[in-house]
């Protein structure tokens, strides 16, 4: 809050969530992989494949949070709801682990 009261231009909360990059030596590994990751609820996984061919499956978490707290230092939100926000993102975070 000290921080938040000092601050002079925009302040965001932001939260991001879990990601895992593999490299994987084969499409059908990472095919695999990014079935067992979307299966498990991990939604914004995706494959790459590189120029030279490398193949990196990324395990991502839709557990993501980006909320704006103060705008040309004005607070816009009160110190409640700001500790809601850090128990939201320490629950994320928990999900995460």
């Amino acid at each position: 809050m000290t921080a938040l009261e000092k601050a002079t231009g925009d302040v965001v909360f932001k939260f991001e969530p879990f990601v895992l990059h593999v490299l994987c030596q084969e499409l059908q590994d990472a095919q695999m992989l990014h079935s067992v990751a979307v299966d498990s609820g991990f939604r914004n996984s995706g494959i790459t494949i590189g120029r030279g061919g490398k193949i990196t499956m990324a395990v991502r978490s839709t557990h993501c949070l980006e909320v704006p707290l103060s705008h040309k230092g004005r607070l816009m939100v009160s110190e409640e709801y700001i500790e809601f926000l850090v128990h939201v993102a320490n629950q994320k975070m928990e999900e995460n682990i």
